[in-house]
């Protein structure tokens, strides 16, 4: 049978009009579908603007439906997810970007860090550790030291915060030596709590090393010596720390009181106190003169001006305990009531309130227990600022 060449030619024009057809309805297609990409964009950025986080979701996970190939859609997804507090859901949006063989190595860096901060937000603290320190190298790896110097403190793993405190300083991040100091002091706090001395005398020299000016060494160095009854050597502690940070003093100005009474050094103690009070006035100061001070006229007086300048509730109870003490008006136990309601009274303005979040406490805190801060506490009580 012979091939007949004029149905060929009558078959070209119609296959070329059926592709011509198939490529404009598939150019169409294309065009509705980016053109509904960029809106549902828009619109879940207009809604986020207008902190309606729900919304604005619903319509990025449509932009992302639209356009799965978009890593930048996935972040913006990934972030909300973030911020809502849905860590499960942003940690599985970052982990498919992670799996996506075609992503390019910064966006593959963004990824990696967004999925590190989900585990860091959801207390996943092992596996963030884990993704962090996969940024080493990278345009991430300064955010990566600061958050691994962070987990190492919360974990109370203190060696390898010093080690990561002396990566970000030789990275040219900045001075982490008050930091590296309080490292540290932690350490010798608990080997103090194990019983081992040596171990505890070890690290205050360290934290002094790493930090001449910073008080807690000195703090600490002092009450050490005072609980080993060496109060020759915790009055030359302190006496440092007077010098070089006399705000900080006030912490241990009644132990130094008695460190010096044990000493015979009343007389010395009690002109460094005076100074020292002239300069900066406080309670806890005027408390460890008058501890030193034996004439009971000029402990009214010292109380009396004090209240006059700086209205108290702990130097009112002060004069009231030598007023009834000394004239004896009432018996003891009412004495001992006046003091306790006196004291409860006193209680709500003898604190000590960190400047960073305004978290209060009756003790001193190195570390602020609410937001993590380390030197955020004024050492001044409430009722002396």
């Amino acid at each position: 049978m012979d091939f007949n060449f004029y149905w060929l030619l009558l078959a070209l024009p119609g296959a070329f009009v059926l592709g011509w057809m198939a490529s404009r309805m598939d150019l169409r297609q294309l065009k509705r579908e980016d053109q509904a990409s960029p809106q549902a964009y828009f619109k879940g950025l207009n809604l986020l603007l207008n902190e309606q986080q729900d919304k604005a979701i619903d319509a990025f996970i449509e932009a992302v439906q639209h356009d799965p190939d978009t890593s930048d859609l996935h972040f913006a997804l990934g972030n909300l997810f973030r911020r809502r507090g849905e860590y499960e859901r942003a940690i599985r949006v970052h982990q498919h970007l992670l799996a996506r063989a075609d992503l390019k190595r910064d966006e593959r860096e963004r990824a990696q860090h967004a999925l590190a901060q989900d585990f860091m937000k959801a207390g996943l603290f092992d596996r963030a550790e884990e993704a962090f320190q996969a940024l080493a190298g990278t345009a991430f790896s300064t955010d990566a030291r600061l958050a691994l110097l962070s987990l190492h403190e919360r974990s109370r793993n203190w060696h390898p915060a010093i080690e990561m405190a002396h990566q970000l300083e030789a990275a040219g991040t900045g001075s982490f030596s008050q930091r590296t100091a309080h490292h540290w002091c932690e350490i010798a706090h608990e080997a103090d709590a194990r019983s081992h001395p040596e171990e505890a005398a070890q690290a205050l020299v360290r934290a002094r090393e790493a930090a001449p000016q910073a008080a807690r060494p000195l703090v600490m160095m002092g009450q050490r010596f005072m609980r080993m009854g060496q109060n020759a050597e915790a009055l030359r502690a302190w006496e440092e720390l007077l010098a070089v940070q006399p705000q900080a003093f006030a912490l241990i100005a009644m132990d130094y009181a008695r460190c010096a009474q044990a000493c015979g050094q009343t007389a010395t103690a009690l002109g460094k106190l005076e100074s020292l009070y002239a300069q900066a006035p406080s309670v806890d100061v005027l408390l460890a003169l008058n501890a030193l001070q034996p004439d009971g006229d000029l402990r009214r007086q010292a109380l009396m001006t004090h209240i006059s300048r700086q209205p108290s509730l702990s130097a009112a109870q002060g004069l009231i305990r030598e007023r009834l003490l000394t004239h004896k008006p009432l018996e003891e136990p009412e004495i001992e009531r006046m003091q306790q309601a006196l004291a409860t009274a006193a209680q709500p303005l003898q604190r000590y309130r960190c400047a960073a979040c305004g978290f209060e406490s009756q003790h001193y805190f190195w570390q602020c227990p609410g937001c993590q801060g380390w030197d955020t506490y004024p050492p001044r009580r409430l009722e002396d600022q």
